[in-house]
């Protein structure tokens, strides 16, 4: 995504591919009917259900850019053949850029930005919503000849790998059906993030020459994401792994390489297999909450001398560099989270997504839920009214960077500086009331 969000999740791998807005609800799609697990099947050349990723298009752009020209996308075509080729790209697999299609409608996704916002909780309604632990269930218990062999081969708990699979495409019955040459061609010709997408398609066309998968199979969502678990094409050359023993790395039909892709991808990003996910936890009375930032690091026995509590009332467990994250503020749950949710951040750089992942893989190996309330009496602010809210703070000399409406460290610290100035629990969680005080000279 091109923003950094807290309470907003990020694109899958964001870290890598600085990409796609509407890509950025994977893990609160509309759930569809359980399918059957795939163990080692062909992938369809278009998934049964519609995909993920193509939402209604927004209205096209006016700018002159908008109105993409098919005669200047044949000659960008000819001119990337020849850099593919300079790649080392083969003649048989550089004949699939003469056949990419221009997709307006991806141009229109990529530069779409949501309105309005949602709060973790709205998100985690549906990112962990019964019928997906329900259906993540019977999913774990098909793909068990699959998910087992790869979490003792990677130290990654099956329920984390089946909730990134649940999270990222529903189980596999809806990871999108663009072809993913067409979304890097559209998008490189586009321009407006050429470098990475042109990087992304020679990554792609290195797969299909290595015979991993067709171009006719090489389907997902418009940004470009693959397979069960949207890997991007990069990603894929790195931590695809052919756990089947067929020859090849297929993230599409193949369930044993999805698993085992998927956890070694998690594994390499810093898994801890010593450590849980998280632990929500109980804050002392008074406590500074301008350190439930990921920045603030201190190992659990520390967080303890200080008086944090799991809720559960066990002793926290052994955790080194642990921080302490309130997503919903002072009146929401807390969570002391370690190196396994940084592992998950890197799959996908958003709160909300690791704690959905987290969340999720909890219930699906029988454990509970979140144990604090959520304040759902707060509404979510849209991305107009936290634009109001930065200006606003700026305006009063509480610094909260740049007003793009998006809610970062910086505009949390700035929101966390003005509650402390008017007496307030400095939280740092925006609210419509807050939004009335700035405005209001108050």
């Amino acid at each position: 995504m091109p923003y950094t969000a807290y309470f907003q999740p990020r694109s899958l791998l964001a870290t890598a591919c600085v990409a796609a807005v509407a890509l950025a609800g994977c893990a609160s799609r509309p759930e569809a009917p359980a399918t059957p697990a795939v163990t080692t099947a062909p992938a369809p050349a278009v998934p049964a259900t519609a995909s993920v990723a193509e939402p209604a298009a927004p209205p096209a752009a006016e700018d002159s850019r908008s109105r993409l020209n098919a005669q200047e996308f044949e000659r960008w075509k000819q001119a990337f053949t020849a850099k593919a080729a300079d790649a080392g790209i083969s003649a048989a697999t550089l004949r699939n850029i003469a056949n990419a299609r221009l997709r307006p409608n991806i141009v229109n996704f990529d530069r779409a930005q949501p309105e309005f916002t949602r709060t973790p909780w709205q998100y985690l309604d549906s990112a962990v919503s019964p019928l997906r632990i329900k259906n993540g269930k019977a999913k774990m218990q098909e793909a068990a000849p699959a998910l087992q062999p790869a979490a003792k081969r990677y130290g990654v708990p099956a329920s984390v790998i089946a909730a990134i699979w649940g999270m990222e495409s529903n189980y596999g019955s809806n990871f999108g059906n663009f072809s993913t040459i067409d979304a890097f061609a559209t998008l490189a010709f586009e321009g407006r993030r050429a470098a990475w997408a042109e990087k992304e398609l020679i990554a792609a066309l290195r797969i299909i020459d290595n015979g991993d998968i067709d171009a006719a199979h090489m389907v997902g969502s418009w940004a470009g994401a693959m397979g069960h678990t949207q890997f991007l094409p990069s990603v894929f050359l790195q931590y695809a792994v052919d756990a089947d023993g067929d020859g090849r790395r297929d993230i599409w039909g193949s369930m044993a390489d999805v698993a085992a892709s998927t956890a070694n991808y998690v594994s390499s990003s810093g898994w801890n297999s010593s450590e849980p996910w998280a632990v929500e936890v109980r804050l002392p009375a008074g406590f500074d909450y301008a350190r439930t930032e990921l920045s603030q690091r201190q190992n659990s026995s520390a967080w303890a001398s200080e008086g944090v509590q799991a809720i559960n009332g066990q002793p926290l467990p052994a955790m080194a560099g642990a921080s302490i994250i309130a997503p919903a503020g002072a009146r929401g749950p807390a969570f002391m989270v370690g190196s396994n949710f940084r592992a998950i951040l890197r799959y996908n750089n958003s709160t909300n997504y690791a704690l959905g992942v987290g969340l999720l893989s909890q219930q699906l190996a029988g454990g509970s839920g979140v144990m604090a309330d959520w304040p759902r009496d707060l509404a979510a602010l849209s991305r107009d009214q936290t634009r109001a809210l930065q200006e606003a703070l700026n305006q009063r000399g509480f610094s909260a960077g740049t007003a793009d409406g998006v809610m970062g460290p910086a505009t949390r610290a700035g929101l966390r500086q003005y509650q402390q100035s008017q007496g307030l629990v400095a939280d740092g969680y925006p609210t419509v009331e807050l939004l009335q005080r700035l405005q209001g000279g108050v």
